[in-house]
């Protein structure tokens, strides 16, 4: 995953402006090349620096939590955050302006909402992945294991 991002925003470098949009579906979806010092829609731009401290974080993080994951689908859905996380890190930490300062490089441009990139759909995809599995575990309980269920005089 964190080849595929990388690959696809060096490739954007190349190609893509930040002036010009390139539709692909109509105004739903394009190709515009953007750089993000913040996160979701630039916000908290100017601490560009603690987002990278907080990726190593959740990088390492991350890491551990698929290694003790409790099924494949816990593993696969932290595998596809931890990808993710992985490939802005490494804009973080390398791109310009400067290292650990770095803008996240962004190209595909949803509407007039926000522009992103493969990483932040690897993200999107673990985080739906681990919602599903959360309401799969939640359905398979038996209804006197939620502790919802509990009377308060047995708890």
């Amino acid at each position: 995953m964190t080849v595929v991002d990388q690959g696809t925003k060096a490739l954007a470098l190349a190609q893509l402006s930040e002036q010009e949009r390139i539709p692909l579906i109509g105004d739903v979806l394009g190709l515009q090349l953007a750089f993000n010092p913040g996160t979701v829609m630039s916000l908290g731009s100017n601490s560009t620096w603690v987002f990278t401290l907080v990726g190593m974080v959740a990088v390492i993080a991350l890491f551990y939590a698929a290694w003790r994951a409790t099924s494949t689908l816990w593993a696969v859905a932290i595998g596809f955050v931890w990808g993710g996380a992985i490939g802005n890190l490494i804009d973080r930490l390398f791109a310009p302006p400067g290292f650990g300062r770095g803008h996240v490089t962004d190209f595909l441009a949803y509407g007039n909402l926000f522009i992103g990139n493969i990483a932040d759909i690897a993200i999107g995809v673990g985080v739906g992945l681990g919602i599903l599995q959360m309401l799969r575990t939640n359905r398979s309980q038996p209804r006197s294991e939620h502790p919802a269920a509990t009377p308060a005089h047995e708890k």
